[in-house]
């Protein structure tokens, strides 16, 4: 995929997760918080098996999947986490300071990811840039939810 594209994609997918947690919360309030979750990843779970199979790779190499490490099998665990978390924090903290935390949180962390080279991820170099970017994108994250 060309990069721009890519980068373009990834904004775009962005804005849609600054969506998700209003939308979760006014779920949340109806039924209740872990509910709202629940269902959040179910009918997540319903447009990725419809999308699987409109794309027609099907699902015959998921049995694979018991091949690997445990912590690959963990995404949905941590998805769970962060859904459950924003649609708490959202009413606290609005869209903006919601979305603005988990970029702050996904950058640093994914800095530090990087440079340790875990995960199937090459091992890329903590310059000044990177630490001054998260650095900015902190105090960022602190003038938009104190807003």
């Amino acid at each position: 995929m060309d990069k721009g594209l890519a980068v373009v994609l990834t904004a775009f997918a962005g804005g849609l997760i600054a969506m998700q947690a209003p939308i979760n919360s006014t779920l949340g309030r109806s039924v209740g918080s872990l509910p709202a979750a629940s269902i959040s990843f179910a009918i997540g779970l319903a447009a990725l098996v419809a999308i699987t199979l409109l794309a027609g790779g099907g699902f015959g190499r998921v049995g694979e999947a018991g091949n690997l490490s445990w912590y690959y099998l963990s995404g949905g665990v941590l998805g769970a986490v962060y859904v459950t978390t924003a649609l708490i924090a959202v009413r606290t903290l609005g869209a903006g300071g919601v979305t603005a935390a988990t970029i702050a949180g996904q950058l640093s962390l994914s800095v530090a990811l990087d440079r340790i080279g875990v995960l199937g991820l090459d091992q890329r170099e903590l310059t000044v840039s990177r630490v001054v970017g998260v650095a900015l994108l902190g105090v960022g994250t602190l003038l938009i939810v104190r807003g």
